[in-house]
């Protein structure tokens, strides 16, 4: 089922631009999280329907969307659909949220004050609280909140976006993934490693722990993909 929402829309309260920029918000927003199923086919209309607006802004957004590689249109039917996922194109986002993600994390390390990393410890919090209870929904938006709290702060607008972009094409894929895992199998992340090292500024330890953290999610998806079948669970390591 696609579940998407916009909240806050109300049809004189906001001018025509507003609106196509919070349905592109809120589409990002669902992909990212995974809400949008890969490969099930979706029309504009069921979009607009879910979201509460016209099929005008829904056409604009998913117009960006499809440049940004994270919709397809289908010739064969004129619906929308989350593209497919080849090891190919696996292997070309892992390489650049690997060189992207690191960066802007280490980018941003300068600029945290202790209110970050309260916000940051909090994040991390709300993951290992959804890893506890099994919740994927709930550890997707932590672990998606704790990286972009990161991201904001490193004032590099192109990096930032192309971070977006790449979490855009891997949301609903991680969630597949995940969902069939179970969170208490996921690997160890590196957020407090990275925590530890932004309280004391050490740019080139945040920048290497984002790598390995990036490195070893979009492992699990390799896996997956490579398999071809529901993967195999991979115990979490203690450290």
């Amino acid at each position: 089922m696609v579940v998407v929402s916009l909240e806050s829309v109300s049809g004189g309260s906001l001018n025509e631009a507003k609106i196509h920029d919070q349905v592109y918000e809120a589409l990002s927003e669902a992909l990212i999280q995974g809400k949008i199923p890969p490969l099930k086919p979706v029309s504009l209309r069921t979009l607009a329907q879910n979201l509460g607006v016209s099929p005008m802004p829904v056409r604009e957004a998913v117009r960006r969307l499809i440049a940004e590689k994270a919709l397809e249109l289908q010739p064969s039917n004129k619906r929308l659909r989350v593209p497919d996922l080849t090891e190919k194109r696996l292997m070309q986002l892992m390489t650049a949220r690997q060189w992207v993600e690191p960066e802007l994390a280490r980018l941003a390390t300068p600029r945290v004050t202790k209110d970050v990393i309260k916000r940051l410890r909090e994040d991390d919090a709300a993951v290992m609280t959804a890893l506890g209870k099994g919740d994927v929904a709930a550890y997707m938006q932590a672990n998606q909140d704790f990286h972009f709290s990161i991201y904001r702060l490193a004032d590099a607008d192109l990096f930032y976006d192309m971070a977006r972009t790449l979490w855009l094409q891997v949301g609903p894929f991680m969630r597949v993934v995940f969902g069939r895992m179970g969170t208490v199998h996921l690997p160890k992340d590196h957020h407090q490693d990275m925590i530890r090292a932004l309280e004391t500024g050490d740019a080139e330890t945040v920048k290497t722990s984002m790598a390995a953290d990036i490195h070893e999610g979009m492992e699990l998806m390799l896996d997956a993909i490579k398999a071809h079948v529901a993967p195999e669970p991979k115990r979490r390591r203690r450290g």
